[in-house]
């Protein structure tokens, strides 16, 4: 029997829109489609949807179908995000756009930026604190989300002009940096201990 409660739904909503942070991802994405990524905004959401809602339900049977533990599978999400912000931080190309087109929408958008390994593990941890239901439509309410700033990137753009566009790049850089340093540890630690 389906049980819709608001508070759970608006906390799973807050939670996933922080470990998300699609607003925060804004100078990655733009940086992305700058050296000329594609990325198209309901092919990322409803990507981003399906990888959730295959998460929620199987996640640990998956990873374990591989073989692979949460603390593999976040240390290697760390090593893609320390990658895209050593590009931001010294304007180098390590990131080759070299899927279908061009296209940036898979990798690095989906996984890890939208749906990474934090969010994925976050998500489980939900599973066990929030009814199926609720957490379904908390996804939803963020998928409507990421579609909306990924569809209005250049109007955002316009809106804070290059300037300031490079140096939330270079801020964000940084931070993307500092994330992945702290899970890449995180998880090697919890690894060997």
């Amino acid at each position: 029997m389906l049980v819709f409660s608001v508070k759970e739904i608006l906390s799973a909503f807050m939670v996933l829109f922080a470990i998300i942070d699609i607003t925060g991802s804004i100078p990655v994405i733009l940086d992305l489609k700058n050296k000329g990524g594609k990325v198209v905004p309901l092919q990322a959401a409803l990507g981003s949807f399906a990888v959730f809602i295959i998460f929620l339900f199987a996640g640990d049977g998956l990873l374990s179908l591989f073989g692979v533990d949460i603390e593999s599978f976040a240390a290697a999400g760390a090593i893609v995000i320390f990658v895209l912000a050593i590009e931001m931080l010294m304007g180098v190309e390590l990131f080759n756009n070299n899927g279908p087109g061009g296209s940036a929408t898979v990798v690095p958008v989906i996984f890890p930026l939208i749906a990474g390994a934090g969010t994925l593990t976050t998500l489980l941890s939900l599973r066990a604190e929030f009814r199926v239901e609720n957490i379904i439509i908390a996804i939803i309410l963020n998928m409507i989300v990421v579609y909306v700033v990924l569809s209005k990137l250049e109007l955002i753009e316009r809106f804070l002009g290059k300037g300031v566009i490079f140096v939330l790049r270079k801020f964000f850089g940084i931070i993307l940096l500092a994330m992945s340093v702290k899970l890449f540890v995180t998880n090697v630690a919890n690894l060997f201990s």
